[in-house]
């Protein structure tokens, strides 16, 4: 868990890192004591932050989290308000990551920014004119469906997206943490799949900007940015221009900055 405060609204002042319980009730032990010690002693005014899974605005409450299991239907929002007198607002992590990209990042100057983040999973969000856009639960990219009857590739532990190149998926294909492969073809070869599906955010979401982020982008070794805008080049034929393909830029603290800007669409 990563959190952080901010007096002014603009700026992070302090930012700290935890380790996060997969226990709901140690988890939100844990949020209430950092954030006290980062408030010292002052009021809070209002709390934001993102989670791993499907988020419900209408059931304020997580409803599918793989990394979470245990923090899935639990009240979050209602508790932590209780707990500080304060409003709370919870997205999906990707989401506030991406806002934070769009706004103080890569996507800055972008009406509409595609944010994809490729790590133990992929996420990911739309961001039209510095919102998040209007779901019903939430964006899932790392859902889609790209090899449906297993021939392209065949030993994946599943057929989405995230099977193939997420660091869990590859972890679970190879037998491998990744990060140990250092052949280009390797690397080459998941430039090719993320092509796959950055063509399916192009035609749903049309972008003018699609970021990307995560430890499978911006590690080292990675997947290679410029050999993947070359795959969607050649994959994507409806449009005249593709989005401009940018890596993201504020790092492991893009989420809190997306935190303060999405309190900051609620006038906080």
């Amino acid at each position: 868990m990563r959190l952080g405060s901010s007096r002014d609204g603009e700026t992070l002042d302090k930012a700290v890192v935890v380790k996060t319980p997969t226990s709901y009730e140690e988890g939100i032990a844990e949020l209430k004591k950092n954030a006290s010690a980062l408030s010292e002693g002052e009021a809070i005014d209002a709390l934001a932050g993102g989670l791993a899974g499907a988020f419900s605005q209408k059931k304020l409450s997580l409803v599918s989290g793989p990394n979470l299991k245990d923090w899935v239907g639990r009240p979050i929002c209602s508790e932590l308000e209780t707990f500080f007198n304060a409003p709370a607002y919870v997205e999906n992590d990707a989401a506030l990551a991406g806002l934070g990209e769009a706004l103080r990042g890569a996507g800055r100057g972008f009406e509409i920014v595609a944010y994809i983040t490729v790590s133990t999973g992929i996420g990911g969000v739309r961001i039209v004119q510095g919102r998040i856009d209007a779901k019903s639960i939430g964006f899932e990219p790392g859902h889609q469906i790209i090899d449906a009857d297993r021939t392209m590739i065949p030993d994946a532990d599943g057929i989405l997206w995230g099977d193939y190149i997420s660091g869990r998926g590859l972890a679970k294909r190879t037998g491998h943490d990744p990060k140990e492969f250092k052949e280009s073809a390797f690397w080459d070869g998941l430039a090719k799949i993320l092509a796959y599906g950055l063509n399916n955010v192009c035609v749903f979401w049309s972008p003018d900007v699609i970021v990307l982020g995560g430890s499978m982008i911006t590690g080292d070794p990675a997947i290679p940015v410029e050999k993947t805008r070359e795959y969607l080049r050649s994959i994507t034929k409806v449009y005249p221009e593709l989005p401009v393909i940018k890596i993201s830029e504020l790092g492991d603290s893009c989420g809190l900055h997306g935190a303060l800007e999405y309190l900051r669409t609620k006038g906080l």
